[in-house]
């Protein structure tokens, strides 16, 4: 639709949002998945919001640089503080420089504090006319109830493996690397975008499928095993790094700030990895779902792993083994470090294997 071209998926939001555009509400929090493409959308509906029709002007929000949109952005590399949110409180009730409103943009707004919502809560109670927030945190939960419940919610879903590969290949990309990219994403279509040209995508779900082959009853060898899949990530996140290079390089030629757009990639980093570990896991679980379903003699999802290394587990072992993968991805998202979760899955996994 217009105004979100090159958005992957997610029609059913983009049609509301452009409903929404024409008599928008003060407040709206995006929800979903990391790397899902809720920033994108985000940016593509404040650009919606504060130009319209005009492609010029959204290309300057969607740039940053356009004078009625404040991204707001945490203090360092972890917290969004009580500072940052003072700051909006006082820029919030200014009067808009060029459109009709003012857009204040919290792309990580799961990284506010209490403190920092309290600060910002009377401005969500009683905001001005010409005042929207768009909020993107992963989850409701995430934000204090003050916050969430005084906002519209949005909800991101993951995109279909089939639209993602052919958003890619219409970008380029040959359909054999679109496949892979896609699969590794997990219906992240961000993750997709930055996987699309890296080789070593193969590499990473190759790693993956082969856990079952290589789990023992070894403590010692579960840890190891942990470190090697949590490594199976770093080729995969070069991409990212050459980006954030190039964009070191132009700020410091532009006068930027530096010391903030690096604490800034030091967080879109460990996003994507934490979304590739997750991806590994989801991947993982695929093999035993497969073993499950192939003792039925059903059709498998992962056609290049041998029938013979499926048959040595039965289907109820399969489906137990797949949900205690699952599991750990709740000890990822409530941040526990993944060499620990990886390691305490790979020990019970062997001790049963």
């Amino acid at each position: 639709m217009s105004g979100f071209e090159g958005i992957i998926g997610h029609h059913n939001v983009v049609e509301l949002l452009t409903v929404e555009a024409t008599n928008p509400t003060h407040a709206y929090l995006f929800v979903g998945p990391s790397s899902v493409g809720k920033a994108a959308v985000a940016r593509r509906f404040a650009a919606l919001l504060l130009c319209g029709d005009d492609a010029q002007c959204r290309r300057r929000v969607l740039a940053d640089v356009h004078p009625d949109l404040m991204s707001v952005e945490p203090d360092g590399r972890t917290a969004l503080g009580v500072e940052r949110a003072r700051e909006t409180v006082a820029r919030a009730v200014l009067t808009p420089v060029e459109a009709d409103h003012k857009v204040f943009l919290f792309e990580e707004a799961g990284a506010m504090n209490e403190e920092a919502a309290n600060a910002l809560l009377k401005t969500l109670e009683e905001p001005t006319a010409s005042t929207i927030f768009i909020l993107i945190a992963e989850s409701e939960d995430d934000l204090p109830s003050t916050v969430s419940s005084r906002s519209r919610t949005i909800l991101f879903g993951r995109v279909s493996e089939d639209e993602i590969v052919a958003a890619l290949v219409e970008r380029g990309i040959a359909d054999d690397q679109a496949r892979r990219a896609a699969i590794a994403a997990g219906g992240r279509p961000g993750l997709a975008l930055l996987l699309a040209t890296r080789p070593e995508v193969a590499a990473f779900r190759t790693a993956w499928l082969s856990v079952p082959s290589r789990l023992t009853s070894q403590p010692g060898d579960a840890i190891r095993l942990a470190e090697a899949m949590v490594a199976a990530a770093d080729p995969l996140l070069a991409g990212l790094a050459e980006r954030q290079e190039r964009e070191l390089a132009s700020a410091d030629d532009e006068g930027r700030d530096v010391r903030v757009i690096k604490d800034r990639h030091e967080r879109d980093r460990r996003r994507a990895a934490a979304a590739l570990h997750l991806s590994g896991l989801e991947i993982l679980a695929t093999w035993y779902r497969d073993a499950a379903v192939a003792s039925f003699g059903g059709p498998v999802r992962n056609r290049d792993v041998p029938g013979t290394d499926l048959a040595g587990i039965g289907a109820r072992d399969a489906v137990a083994r797949a949900r205690r993968v699952m599991l750990t991805t709740d000890s990822l998202e409530v941040n526990q470090r993944p060499e620990l979760a990886f390691s305490a899955l790979f020990s019970e996994l062997g001790a049963s294997a």
